[in-house]
């Protein structure tokens, strides 16, 4: 964890394979917080060490809590993007936070490709086992990392132990039991009839958070606050002074 900044503590959680400095941009246009900044182990970087096998999600999320009342820290915002934001959720629901925005993710990991988590939690596991067991898929792995922004260094293996896990999530169900602020921004693109669609999927993951708000950002891919920082920025610094 590093921490940048004084003020009101506001937590940053990165995505899938990506490190803190995803939010370099966002901590440098929006001063007057004390940031804390999340590097999950095995990402961009840093060893993996307890998350190189094993469950992934719920044991980073216990870590982060800990982190929390150790530091004492009074329920912060909690912002999460991509993975990061099903770690915002799941920290919301254990009543840590002041309020949660969550970055360009559903509640339900497989939804983000257009699964359910009944549905692809079981190729999700034989995945994994493809990832890190053979030859090839450690190959096809290796070039997705490659491609992803920020993803430089990430281990292999928790990122298929990510993968899995977030297959198997569904945070649905339990949105009704958040009982603070909730945003959540989208990417869409230019394509008005796709971004309706996207829209629309949004609205309906998140119905059972009837207070929920949610915001689009685009033309945009799936790192928004890169993508569109001015507009991410205005939208943070929004959800922040509410």
């Amino acid at each position: 964890m590093t921490v940048r900044g004084q003020g009101r503590d506001v937590l940053l959680v990165p995505g899938l394979a990506s490190g803190p400095g995803i939010w370099n941009g966002v901590v440098g246009a929006l001063p007057g917080y004390r940031y804390h900044l999340v590097h999950v182990r095995g990402f961009a970087g840093l060893a993996p060490e307890a998350n190189a096998s094993g469950t992934l999600l719920q044991p980073i999320a216990d870590e982060i809590a800990r982190y929390v009342q150790g530091a004492g820290l009074k329920r912060p915002a909690i912002v999460g993007h991509s993975m990061g934001g099903t770690l915002a959720m799941l920290l919301g629901l254990k009543g840590l936070a002041s309020r949660v925005m969550v970055v360009d993710m559903l509640p339900a990991g497989a939804a983000m490709v257009g699964g359910t988590a009944n549905g692809m939690g079981f190729l999700a596991d034989q995945l994994s086992g493809y990832f890190t067991g053979t030859a090839a898929g450690r190959r096809y792995l290796a070039q997705m990392v490659g491609q992803m922004p920020g993803a430089q260094g990430s281990d292999p293996d928790v990122i298929a132990n990510a993968l899995r896990d977030l297959a198997n999530v569904d945070l649905g169900p339990q949105l009704a039991r958040l009982t603070v602020p909730l945003e959540v921004v989208y990417a869409v693109g230019s394509d008005m009839q796709q971004a309706a669609a996207i829209t629309s999927r949004f609205r309906a993951d998140y119905a059972g958070k009837k207070d929920a708000r949610l915001r689009a950002i685009g033309p945009s891919g799936h790192l928004v606050m890169a993508d569109q920082p001015a507009r991410f920025t205005a939208t943070l610094r929004d959800f922040l002074t509410i």
